[in-house]
């Protein structure tokens, strides 16, 4: 049944949301702030609750808890498009209630089925909270989104520039993807719920495979090309893209199968807070909902400061280290380049481990390592840094190279460029039945 409503502005977000614009309207209130539909997108059933702009009532905040809670006895996605200027304030008190509500129904649904946000107005104070819990938060160009209000924050001295944008919410990390316009933001969550499973005992959908863009080229080397020279041309979704450039992540298909794409930015580069705070935000959303992690390892390591480290970089690393270790599905390490001591330690967490023939993989810099096992060779030496580097380069391919590294334990399977994609997607084929089951526990209790 396609729902028909006086109040065309209200129904906007859900025609464009739901194939063809047809949907069955739930829970209808001509006068709420809130519409509530189920349909497909994509082909694929989902819920979807739309704001229209005016003040939330509490009827309104009841509304987006029941579909909420129906999405997750049914097992389907949850859309949630944001724009209201508040709660209705003659409420008083049970604003804050329920706000805190429409919060715990949040929380109780995470990882049972995938949630997201897209701001297409004003999202503020508690509703910004709500929509950026979601699994993936999405921004129109247009929208705001903040805490504290920006003019009233200027009011009292505290200006910062496009506070409350989607330009700043994007380069702080607050939300994953930015589009130019309020359609497109509709469209990209489709496509989503089009790509994600609709609850976590569903498997990933699966595409037509596609050739990648390119093969592998070390000497022109970054994440985002790493990544294309594994997954399928023109299906790939990047999450975070303004935020902590020095990793890449995103959603892609391999060979047609869903799968989450970390990718290093390469070996001159180190791994900032933001970097593994994006890392690991992005490993747990594809760990909740069972999506294969594929992370091409080619990095300097973590940020080498000691002010990094008591300024949150070694809690921000065994937080990644441990994202890692806790993820129980199907997880995939290619090494491309250098994965040294800590950084291996992190993100080399895996199921199975490819080392490309242009891999370095050692306790540490094999420059250091020579100038400790082989002190003895150096100590005559007429030319220390030549002798060194001679000594890193036998070191290197006599104890860290790729074929070293499956002899010693440290990799399972050994690629070059020209085979690294078969490689990778036999590698996805032998752990498609992957079964963990954990420990009896309340929940892990990860640095956070």
């Amino acid at each position: 049944m396609a729902a028909t409503k006086k109040n065309e502005q209200k129904l906007d977000a859900l025609t464009a949301f739901f194939d063809e614009g047809g949907y069955t309207e739930l829970y209808a209130d001509e006068n709420g702030t809130v519409a509530a539909g189920y349909g497909t997108a994509n082909g694929c059933p989902a819920y979807a609750l739309a704001q229209n702009g005016g003040a939330l009532t509490g009827a309104d905040v009841a509304k987006m808890v029941r579909v909420m809670d129906l999405a997750a006895k049914t097992g389907y996605p949850v859309v949630t498009f944001y724009d209201s200027n508040g709660s209705v304030l003659t409420e008083g008190f049970e604003a804050l209630t329920d706000a805190a509500k429409l919060v715990e129904a949040g929380a109780r649904i995470s990882g049972v089925v995938p949630q997201i946000a897209v701001v297409l107005g004003t999202c503020a104070a508690s509703q910004a909270i709500a929509a950026t819990a979601a699994d993936v938060t999405i921004m129109a160009k247009d929208a705001e989104l903040f805490l504290t209000a920006p003019f009233t924050s200027a009011a009292a001295g505290d200006k910062t520039a496009k506070a409350g944008s989607a330009e700043l919410a994007a380069k702080d990390g607050i939300v994953e993807l930015v589009y130019e316009s309020a359609e497109a933001a509709v469209s990209a969550a489709a496509d989503l719920v089009g790509i994600l499973p609709g609850n976590n005992l569903s498997s990933p959908a699966l595409f037509d495979p596609q050739a990648p863009e390119a093969a592998l080229d070390m000497a022109k080397y970054t994440g985002e090309k790493a990544a294309k020279a594994i997954a399928d041309a023109g299906n790939m979704v990047e999450f975070y893209k303004d935020y902590a450039g020095g990793v890449f992540t995103a959603l892609a298909t391999v060979s047609g199968n869903v799968v989450g794409i970390v990718a290093t930015a390469g070996p001159d580069k180190t791994l900032c807070a933001a970097c593994t705070a994006k890392t690991a935000r992005f490993v747990r959303l594809c760990d909740a909902f069972s999506i294969p992690v594929v992370t091409i390892v080619n990095t300097d390591g973590f940020a080498k400061s000691t002010a990094n480290d008591v300024n949150g970089g070694v809690r921000a690393a065994a937080r990644l280290a441990a994202t890692y270790a806790d993820a129980t599905t199907a997880k995939i390490a290619v090494i491309t380049g250098k994965a040294i001591g800590a950084a291996y330690t992190a993100l080399c967490n895996a199921d199975l481990t490819i080392a490309l023939d242009t891999a370095v993989i050692a306790p540490v810099d094999p420059k250091a390592a020579v100038t400790i096992l082989w002190q003895d060779k150096l100590e005559n030496s007429t030319n220390l840094e030549r002798d060194t580097a001679a000594l890193a380069a036998e070191y290197q391919t006599r104890c860290a190279g790729a074929k070293a590294a499956v002899r010693a334990g440290a990799a399972d399977l050994t690629a070059d460029a020209a085979s690294l994609r078969g490689t990778v997607v036999a590698a996805l084929d032998i752990l498609g039945t992957k079964r963990v089951q954990r420990l009896p526990k309340k929940h892990g209790n990860l640095s956070l």
